[in-house]
């Protein structure tokens, strides 16, 4: 892996990851208290799984560690998009409030992809 940034901090892919995990975890605050087992727990499990498995997978230096990881991280952030969907349907949130975290999910999906074929081409 001899084209590693500084640090997984240097990541722009792991930068959005945690502006997308704070922003999450915003509007799950308004949300009723009686979900905060449910579907608020499961949004902000799933938010802040995204830069996390970015950095544990940098962390293990290992090429296939670090692919694995960012595969778990991609699914993550499906799991996501599908429970802020949920949200919406069932009345939590309004799609308004929604939209500009499902972009930021999508934005953040092509910049894993794009880490996942350097990573995997080279």
């Amino acid at each position: 892996m001899s084209e590693r940034a500084g640090s997984y901090r240097d990541l722009i892919v792991w930068q959005q990851a945690m502006d997308l995990a704070v922003a999450g975890y915003a509007e799950t605050r308004q949300w009723p208290k009686e979900e905060l087992y449910g579907l608020t727990g499961q949004v902000r499990r799933s938010a802040t799984s995204v830069p996390s498995n970015i950095a544990e997978g940098y962390g293990r230096e290992v090429r296939g560690s670090y692919l694995q990881f960012l595969r778990i991280a991609q699914g993550s952030l499906k799991e996501l998009e599908t429970q802020l969907l949920i949200a919406q349907r069932v009345g939590l949130s309004q799609a308004q409030a929604i939209e500009p975290l499902m972009e930021a999910s999508a934005n953040i999906g092509r910049l894993l992809r794009a880490l996942l074929r350097k990573l995997g081409s080279t």
